[in-house]
């Protein structure tokens, strides 16, 4: 036999094993050059996923959280003395009190807070921040800014500390300093976390184009589900705000797809869906937000759409739970006066609203509060009174800059009490204009009062019109 084709066949078969080898060596030169020749980095665990996000003042998924306050508490059996952990800890919990609408775990936050501050003397930043976090999940806005201002006087560069000094001051009403403190926190940062506190800002001047862009562009930004879905609820919030159902509805929607827990999303489904005539799949939405985010505010828009389809009993079932909800926040330090004056002055005792809002007026004056005073006066019979609180809350050179088609009905019908018929007309329309379905219960009564002013009459004079 020949051994010349044999030689050939081994000389050709070393080739190929020789091509492939170095295809292969090609190949895991591109695979791992960008690590330096090393295997990629491990996927981090859900405990780092938790600790950048609540060390950033980011949303974090519930189970990553859990998994982050469970290890810092086996540490600190151990090393009570480390204050980081202390710290990492309390913004934990804090975060699962926000993401559970669950005030039980703010005394827990606290204490951890306060022992890492304990271990370092009241000198540890990350533990201040985090203490003006939970003063705002508390509706403690005064207390915010105290705890805020002194993480700032630390580390004045340190740009965690200055989204919670916003929020605190936008809580008390003063939009001079929360507009320099989001100039401040914009040159030291940039990302979707400030992108997103500025849509905050820019939504309460009534400059909601930019709000939307902004939470556009965070939610595309953002890193993690959790925090993407945060976005995506609070656009979908704007988009209803301004009367856009299929909009809204679609965010709202995306949200709940990219973090199923993220159950304001399921709320804004249900005042969309309700919007929209889908009323068993609206009551549906409500029901699975509440039961596993069971915010005060939640039962009182169930309680309305209830209320609205003639269900009353359905209705006070979850006026009590609101009841319930208020007290359960004050016992563990938190302020929910805000949502228990409006609920008081449309379905319970009107006086009791004024008392609890003239309170809260003196220690925050914000729109908000503005808005609820001045419709609880109205409610009491007090128009007189009323007035210059609504026209604090619509007038952007009052401060109160935000587009809220309640805000605008507010006003409307407490000027049409006062005989302002063309005052009246104008901010009743407005209301519609900015959101015809913004309350099942309100949205109608609007429209009767348009419907009773008629059209202004050139004999009656400029008021009318």
């Amino acid at each position: 036999m020949d051994d010349k084709p044999r030689a050939h066949r081994r000389r050709l078969r070393r080739a190929l094993l020789a091509s492939a080898a170095g295809a292969a060596v090609l190949g895991g030169v591109l695979v791992t050059l960008p690590w330096g020749g090393q295997p990629p980095p491990p996927a981090p665990t859900p405990q780092e996923r938790a600790l950048a996000a609540v060390t950033s003042g980011v949303p974090a998924a519930l189970p990553d959280l859990e998994a982050l306050a469970a290890e810092r508490e086996r540490h600190l059996r151990t090393h009570p003395g480390d204050a980081r952990a202390w710290a990492e800890l309390g913004a934990a919990r804090v975060e699962q009190g926000l993401r559970l609408a669950d005030p039980r775990y703010w005394p827990r936050a606290e204490k951890a807070l306060r022992s890492a501050l304990k271990v370092v003397r009241k000198d540890h930043v990350p533990a201040l921040r985090t203490m003006a976090v939970l003063a705002n999940a508390r509706r403690d806005y005064a207390g915010a800014r105290a705890w805020g201002e002194a993480a700032r006087k630390l580390e004045p560069e340190r740009w965690t500390t200055y989204p919670p000094l916003i929020e605190a001051s936008a809580g008390l009403g003063d939009d001079e300093e929360t507009g320099r403190l989001l100039e401040k926190l914009a040159k030291l940062r940039s990302g979707p976390e400030v992108m997103a506190r500025a849509a905050a800002v820019y939504r309460d001047r009534g400059w909601r184009e930019d709000a939307a862009a902004k939470l556009t562009d965070a939610a595309s930004a953002a890193g993690e589900p959790a925090e993407r879905a945060a976005y995506l609820e609070r656009a979908g919030q704007l988009a209803w705000e301004r009367g856009d159902r299929e909009d809204a509805l679609r965010r709202f929607q995306e949200a709940v797809r990219t973090d199923p827990d993220q159950r304001a999303a399921q709320a804004g489904q249900g005042r969309v869906l309700a919007a929209l005539g889908r009323t068993t799949e609206a009551l549906s939405a409500y029901r699975t937000a509440l039961a596993k985010h069971p915010r005060p505010e939640y039962a009182l828009e169930l309680g309305e759409l209830y209320e609205s389809l003639g269900m009353r009993q359905a209705a006070d079932a979850r006026y009590a739970l609101l009841r319930e909800r208020v007290r359960l926040a004050a016992a563990h330090g938190a302020d929910e006066e805000l949502v228990l004056g409006r609920f008081e002055a449309d379905h319970g005792d009107a006086e009791a609203a004024v008392r609890r809002l003239r309170a809260e007026w003196k220690r925050q004056p914000s729109t908000e509060v503005a808005d609820a005073l001045g419709w609880a006066l109205h409610r009491a019979g007090e128009h007189e009174e009323a007035l210059p609180f609504a026209v604090r809350a619509t007038e952007g050179t009052e401060g109160g800059g935000v587009r809220s088609a309640l805000f605008a009905y507010h006003r409307g019908m407490i000027e049409d009490s006062l005989e302002r018929y063309g005052a009246a007309r104008r901010h009743l329309t407005e209301a519609l204009r900015i959101n015809p379905w913004f309350s099942p219960l309100h949205a109608p009564r609007a429209k009767e009062a348009l419907a009773r002013l008629g059209e202004p009459s050139v004999q009656a004079g400029p008021e009318s019109f």
